[in-house]
C-alpha cells in the first residue's frame, strides 16, 4: 500500500445512487480488514430519520450541511490513524469542501456504473428523493459525471458482482 493511504488510510467511494458504493464498500473493507462506513446510514441512525425525510422536512442545503458534518467526523478519525473504507452519499463529492477533505485524507474511488445499470437498480427505490422524476434524474447523472471524475482511482462498474470492482480496486498502482 502506498505511502501515502499509510499516513492517511481512507478509502472513499463515490459515484451516483445505485453505483454499488455499499455493496462494494463492505467488500473492500473485508478485504482489508478495515472497518466499512455508510455515510447514509450513518445520517440516517444519527439524525433517527430518513434521508427523504431530512430532504422533505429540512431541506437539501440542511441535508447537505449534515452530510459534510458527518464526512469531517471521519476524516478525523483517518488523520489519527484508524482506517476506513467509506460509502459516500451521491452528491457528497460535488461539495469542493468535501472534494478537497477527501482528496487530501486518503484514496477517492469513483464507481462509474452506466446509466442503463443505474436505472435498473434504483427502479423500485422509494427512499430515494432525487430520484423521483426520470428526466431530472437522467440530468442529475450526466452533470454529476464531470465532478467525479476528479477522484483518483476511476472503476468501471458494469457488473452486479462487487468483487469484480474490488479486484480493479485494489490492482490499481495507488493501491500498492
Amino acid at each position: 500500500m502506498n505511502l501515502r493511504l499509510k499516513r492517511t488510510p481512507g478509502i472513499y467511494l463515490l459515484g451516483f445512487m445505485g453505483s454499488g458504493k455499499s455493496t462494494v464498500g463492505r467488500v473492500l473493507a473485508g478485504r482489508l480488514g478495515w472497518p466499512f462506513f455508510d455515510l447514509d446510514q450513518e445520517i440516517e441512525a444519527r439524525e433517527r430519520i430518513a434521508i427523504a425525510e431530512i430532504f422533505a422536512t429540512r431541506g437539501e442545503a440542511e441535508f447537505r450541511r449534515i452530510e459534510t458534518a458527518a464526512i469531517e467526523r471521519h476524516v478525523r478519525a483517518v488523520e489519527s490513524g484508524l482506517p476506513a473504507v467509506m460509502a459516500l452519499g451521491g452528491g457528497a463529492f460535488v461539495s469542493p469542501a468535501n472534494r478537497d477533505l477527501l482528496i487530501r485524507n486518503g484514496v477517492t474511488v469513483w464507481l462509474d456504473c452506466p446509466f442503463p445499470i443505474v436505472e435498473r437498480r434504483v427502479r423500485q427505490a422509494t427512499h430515494r428523493p432525487l430520484a423521483r422524476d426520470p428526466e431530472q434524474f437522467a440530468a442529475l447523472y450526466e452533470s454529476r459525471r464531470e465532478i467525479y471524475r476528479l477522484a483518483e482511482i476511476h472503476v468501471q462498474v458494469e457488473s452486479d458482482d462487487p468483487s469484480i470492482a474490488v479486484a480493479q480496486i485494489l490492482a490499481h498502482p495507488l493501491m500498492k
